[in-house]
């Protein structure tokens, strides 16, 4: 009996693995990184690398060039929690959150 796999049956089976893989990763990208412990050491004056050192990479990030200085946002998001932070010329200069609020 020769049992060989169709030619169509591998690349199906590698991009479904592939998909699992890259879901499962983004599941735990913010899931633990996301509280307030890591909220409260965010801090005026940090620069964006600092901070996506402590909450990694934002799950948005918008940019305005307001002409005198850069307006950056960065939101992060884990279903209903929230954290936003404000950079002004590439410095944190405020930060909001949800995190400490009842369910």
């Amino acid at each position: 009996m020769n049992m060989k796999p169709s030619k169509l049956g591998i690349p199906i089976l590698v991009i479904m693995v592939m998909a699992v893989v890259l879901s499962l990763g983004g599941c735990d990208r913010l899931g633990g990184k996301l509280t307030m412990s890591n909220y409260n050491k965010i801090t005026v004056g940090m620069s964006k690398a600092q901070v996506e050192t402590i909450l990694g990479p934002p799950t948005t990030t918008e940019k305005v060039d307001m002409f005198i200085f850069k307006k950056t946002t960065y939101r992060y998001e884990d279903g209903k929690k929230f954290v936003m932070i404000t950079f002004k010329n590439d410095e944190v200069d405020s930060k909001d959150t949800n995190l400490n609020a009842s369910p």
